[in-house]
C-alpha cells in the first residue's frame, strides 16, 4: 500500500483538497443555476410575447449560447472581457457569470416550450373567469409549466455540474484541476496514481449527479402515469 498509487489519495491533505475542489465545482454550478434559472424564466416568458422584435432578440441570445462552445465562453469571460472593461474579478466569479448566462439561454427555451404547451382552452377559461393576464400566468400557466419543465431542468442541472470540469482551463481550483496537480506532483514516485485520482473524481461526480438523474426519471415516470 505504501508504494501503490492509491496511497497518494491519503497522503497529506490530498483527499481534503479533492473534496475542496468538488465543493468549488458544486457552488459555482449552484450559483450559476440559481441566477441562470431566474433570468431564463424571464427570458422564456418574454419569448412568448406577441412582439416579433422581442422574440427575435431573445432567439438570437439563445442561439449565441447554443452555438458558442462553453470553453470559448469561459475564455471570453476570463481573458477578454476583463481586459476590455478593466475588471479584476476572480476566475470563479467570471465562470459563474458565464455559466449563468448559458443556463439562462437553455432554460429560456425550456420555459417557452412549457408555456406554449399549456392548452389554450385553459388560458381562455382563466380569462373568462375574470383573471388578469398576470393572474393567469401565476395561477394557471406557471404551475402547469413547472410540471412540464421540471425533468428538463434537472437534466440541465446535471449538465452544468459536469461542465464545471472545464474550469481547469481558466485555472480555477476545481475538482479536475486539484486532481491534475496531485497527479503531476506524484507522477515520478507513483505513476499509477493517475488511475486512482481520476477514479475518485469519477466517483465524486457520480455521487453528485446520480441522485439528480434518479429524480429526473422519477418525475418523468410520474408525469406519464
Amino acid at each position: 500500500m505504501e508504494h501503490s498509487g492509491i496511497s497518494v489519495l491519503f497522503q497529506g491533505r490530498n483527499f481534503v483538497r479533492l473534496l475542496g475542489g468538488l465543493w468549488t465545482s458544486v457552488w459555482i454550478a449552484a450559483l450559476a443555476l440559481l441566477f441562470g434559472l431566474l433570468l431564463g424564466a424571464l427570458i422564456g416568458l418574454a419569448r412568448t410575447s406577441k412582439n416579433k422584435l422581442v422574440r427575435a432578440i431573445f432567439r438570437i441570445y439563445l442561439e449565441f449560447f447554443r452555438i458558442v462552445p462553453t470553453v470559448v465562453l469561459l475564455f471570453l469571460f476570463y481573458y477578454i472581457l476583463p481586459r476590455q472593461f478593466g475588471l479584476n474579478w476572480p476566475g470563479s466569479v467570471m465562470a459563474t457569470i458565464a455559466f449563468a448566462l448559458w443556463v439562462s439561454a437553455e432554460f429560456s427555451d425550456i420555459v417557452r416550450g412549457a408555456l406554449i404547451s399549456v392548452p389554450k382552452v385553459q388560458q381562455e377559461s382563466g380569462l373568462a373567469l375574470g383573471l388578469s393576464k398576470w393572474q393567469l400566468f401565476i395561477y394557471v400557466l406557471l404551475p402547469q409549466a413547472f410540471q412540464l419543465e421540471l425533468p428538463a431542468t434537472i437534466n440541465l442541472a446535471t449538465r452544468v455540474i459536469k461542465t464545471t470540469s472545464l474550469l481547469m482551463m481558466i485555472s480555477v481550483m476545481d475538482l479536475i484541476n486539484v486532481g491534475q496537480q496531485i497527479i503531476e506532483a506524484n507522477n515520478q514516485s507513483h505513476p499509477t496514481a493517475v488511475f486512482w485520482i481520476y477514479g475518485l473524481i469519477f466517483l465524486l461526480y457520480f455521487i453528485v449527479d446520480y441522485p439528480l438523474s434518479l429524480w429526473s426519471k422519477k418525475v418523468a415516470r410520474r408525469k406519464q402515469d
